[in-house]
């Protein structure tokens, strides 16, 4: 039998998994000197979300005394409970990234009490002082990049019409088309973007289908927040639309069309985090950071994007990393026309009130409900 393709919700799915446990062999019991765990939502390889975590925990992995456990496909339901206490008893992992948004609540804030001398690091959650102190809320701005990539759409478009497929209406989702979309107007004031929600991170019928249908109404550039953007990539490009790109470099998919992308820059962040715990370092409970603090890139501009506009474009990233530039100004309008943020009151990165953002602005077509 080979045990390292059994999955570990399966081995912790009763008496006789725990059982089998205690026979495995050494190799998969043994403990290395720091064993960290990484949970993935999807494939490692979907050109999106999961494999720009990966491509993080793939640095972790070349560091001395370090072990990395990881395991793909886990759904935001107990069965991430079972992973997460498998790589805590039969890895002996003292550090956890679960990386999914739905892992969070109440999954990690559930079994973060049972587990007190276990770290539990979660991507975008959002950490309060009244949840376990061994609970980390870490994200990167990477509304940042997705406001670069507007910039560059906003010059490209020749319809004046952008596309956005989208998972979710949650707020990490609706600062990337807002941001995305009030950087395109600010540099072609005629732009709208229409965006489509598909209800899940992995919908790949669904991204196909809202990525004809945003194209088939004019759009002429697209963007996403999907876990594995490669549907929507590869979809709009055969309908030769233009693609900024999201997660991670999608270039190799559509050479053609692929203008730039946002992108994570775990590679940093996820050692880093792993040399503070072997240290006994204390890990910040809250941790963001966009361009400046290193944890978002953009992806090399295609060789269509003409030289102006890169030049457009390497402004808008350098006073965003400059820390001072707001993208979300006072008097902003959502898309109903209500002032969602009063005049002289811009919000900067770090307010936690864009943690919890609900509406899309002024100049997107589509709807949060």
């Amino acid at each position: 039998m080979n045990f390292d393709r059994i999955s570990r919700r399966t081995l912790l799915g009763g008496t006789a998994a725990v059982a089998l446990a205690g026979t495995l062999p050494a190799r998969i019991a043994r403990a290395a000197d720091f064993t960290v765990g990484f949970i993935y939502v999807g494939s490692r390889d979907d050109y999106g979300y999961n494999q720009a975590h990966a491509q993080g925990a793939a640095a972790v992995k070349k560091m001395a005394g370090v072990k990395v456990t990881e395991e793909e496909n886990v759904p935001e339901t107990d069965a991430v409970e079972k992973t997460m206490e498998s790589m805590i008893n039969l890895d002996g992992s003292t550090l956890l990234f679960p990386t999914s948004f739905g892992y969070f609540d109440p999954h990690i804030l559930r079994l973060a009490p049972k587990y007190p001398n276990v770290r539990f690091e979660h991507a975008a959650g959002l950490w309060v002082p009244a949840m376990p102190k061994n609970i980390g809320s870490y994200f990167g701005y990477i509304d940042e990049a997705q406001y670069v990539n507007g910039i560059v759409a906003g010059r490209m478009t020749k319809t004046n019409k952008l596309g956005f497929v989208a998972a979710k209406p949650i707020p990490q989702v609706l600062r990337n088309i807002n941001a995305f979309t009030l950087a395109a107007i600010s540099v072609n004031p005629k732009i709208t973007t229409q965006v489509i929600f598909t209800g899940d991170w992995s919908m790949p019928v669904k991204e196909a289908e809202a990525t004809q249908s945003i194209v088939n109404a004019g759009a002429d550039v697209i963007t996403m927040h999907v876990d594995g953007p490669k549907t929507v990539v590869e979809t709009a490009s055969r309908r030769g639309a233009f693609v900024c790109g999201y997660h991670c470099n999608q270039a190799a998919l559509a050479p053609n069309n692929y203008l730039t992308g946002a992108e994570w820059d775990w590679e940093d962040l996820y050692p880093k985090f792993v040399t503070m715990a072997m240290k006994g370092e204390t890990i910040p409970n809250f941790y963001r950071g966009g361009y400046k603090e290193g944890l978002v890139k953009s992806s090399p501009y295609g060789a269509m994007v003409p030289d102006a506009v890169r030049k457009e474009a390497d402004a808008a990233k350098g006073a965003l990393m400059s820390g001072d530039f707001v993208i979300y100004k006072g008097g902003l309008k959502d898309n109903k026309g209500n002032t969602v943020i009063p005049a002289g009151a811009g919000l900067v990165q770090t307010d936690i009130k864009l943690e919890s953002m609900g509406y899309l602005v002024e100049g997107v077509i589509g709807s949060t409900s």
